[in-house]
């Protein structure tokens, strides 16, 4: 990245050279906004992503793309603000054809030296190996054992620990014997990092899309569903969002909390462990709308379930007993939207949701959400029957193949419209 801004400077200082009016001229100015603004686009085209800055050329190709991408917007800004004719022509043109010189040149050099300005591997990557398989040749930050799975085993408390020793990681490859390569794609599809299967097989076919080290193939059979500029823009909007939100909902957030103590004993909030982001679990918060809780989520909530109190009746018609959700949100467990986070014990005709759909894990890419796709499209409630979930699933991977942050504001307006129209009948 400074290598990148010190070349666009550079290249329009050059025209200095040859035009001494370059300091009394506004060209400075355009440089000047230049700069930050190649450095946002640079990042949303990933520009200066991990896997973007292992090859010269690539790299080289996404910087000239952000470049020309800025420099159009910028051109056409200073068009709809008639500042065009501030703008020297000549000193904008030599001075973007010098950036773009400059910054190839700059990638082309700094690239292939990261090892030796970084002073070791630039790249964070782990290695897991699984039982006996044989270890492939590369530079692995660590090595992983311990980490076992097959086609029936699915363990969240695994999945936690592997969720934990991956988040520093920016690739993680894994080494396992044939038979147990599928049971691993599918867990490393919801790990929100790029995962990669060890198979040495296939270094005398030489296909596309397998890991970047040719002397040990790889294929990649995940990577994470929003990059570094979209992870930051949905933070901010979370942040947004929920903090307006507890700052207007506190009076009657404080009111729910009154009611649920007066109703029944026990405490005022209902704490379960859910599955987060990357397969993590954490303490997902709400209003106590039973007189007994059950932690590990094995008996669904049915219509007339005795469990419930008069409070938690209303709270869950309403909806109103998902609002402590939003200190989770602030704390970064989860999101306003997406995946809803479901308890561990969850079943559907009496079985764990994993077992009904084996794409259940890859929903798990992104922070679930208070509300998503799949709750605007009816799928809600108890899940009694297999399909329940199979439409839950197929709605929630929709959701993270296609997302924008507009989707996101689509998603809160039609949750608030559906909540409207089923309370109002």
């Amino acid at each position: 990245m400074l290598g990148d801004i010190i070349a666009i400077i550079s290249g329009f200082l050059l025209t200095w050279l040859g035009r001494p009016d370059f300091v009394v001229s506004r060209t400075p100015l355009f440089m000047i906004v230049l700069v930050p603004v190649y450095l946002v686009v640079a990042s949303s085209v990933d520009a200066f992503d991990t896997r973007s800055l292992r090859d010269p050329v690539i790299a080289i190709k996404k910087s000239w793309y952000a470049l020309a991408v800025t420099l159009a917007l910028l051109v056409i800004a200073a068009f709809y603000l008639r500042s065009v004719q501030d703008f020297s022509r000549a000193m904008i043109g030599f001075g973007s054809a010098f950036a773009f010189a400059l910054t190839g040149v700059a990638r082309w050099l700094l690239i292939p030296r990261l090892p030796q300005i970084v002073g070791g591997n630039p790249f964070s990557i782990a290695l897991i190996r699984d039982g006996m398989a044989p270890i492939p040749a590369g530079d692995f930050s660590i090595t992983l054992t311990g980490f076992t799975l097959d086609s029936e085993n699915h363990d969240p408390v695994m999945y936690d620990k592997l969720a934990m020793a991956l988040s520093a990681m920016d690739r993680v490859v894994v080494a396992c014997p044939p038979e147990r390569r599928q049971a691993w794609a599918r867990a490393l599809r919801g790990a929100n990092i790029q995962g990669e299967i060890d198979m040495p097989e296939l270094a005398v076919l030489r296909p596309r899309g397998i890991g970047p080290d040719h002397a040990a193939p790889s294929l990649i059979v995940a990577i994470g569903p929003l990059n570094l500029v979209d992870r930051i823009i949905k933070r901010l909007f979370d942040i947004a969002v929920a903090g307006t939100a507890l700052v207007l909902l506190a009076p009657v957030m404080a009111a729910i909390a009154l009611w649920v103590r007066s109703d029944s004993p026990g405490p005022v909030l209902f704490e379960q462990i859910r599955i987060g982001r990357a397969n993590r679990m954490f303490r997902m918060f709400k209003f106590r709308s039973m007189k007994t809780g059950d932690h590990s989520g094995h008996r669904s909530t049915a219509r007339d379930d005795d469990r419930v109190t008069r409070c938690g009746r209303f709270i869950r018609r309403t909806s109103l007993d998902e609002l402590p959700q939003l200190f989770n949100v602030l704390g970064g467990s989860m999101s306003i939207v997406g995946p809803r986070p479901h308890a561990l014990g969850s079943r559907a005709n009496d079985k764990l949701f994993w077992e009904v759909d084996d794409r259940y894990w890859d929903r798990h890419a992104a922070k679930p959400g208070l509300t998503g796709l799949a709750q605007i499209r009816g799928y809600r409630g108890a899940t009694l029957f297999e399909d329940d979930l199979r439409n839950r699933v197929d709605a929630d991977l929709e959701y993270l193949t296609d997302w924008t942050i507009w989707r996101d504001l689509k998603i809160i307006f039609l949750t608030v419209r559906v909540l409207w129209h089923r309370n109002a009948y």
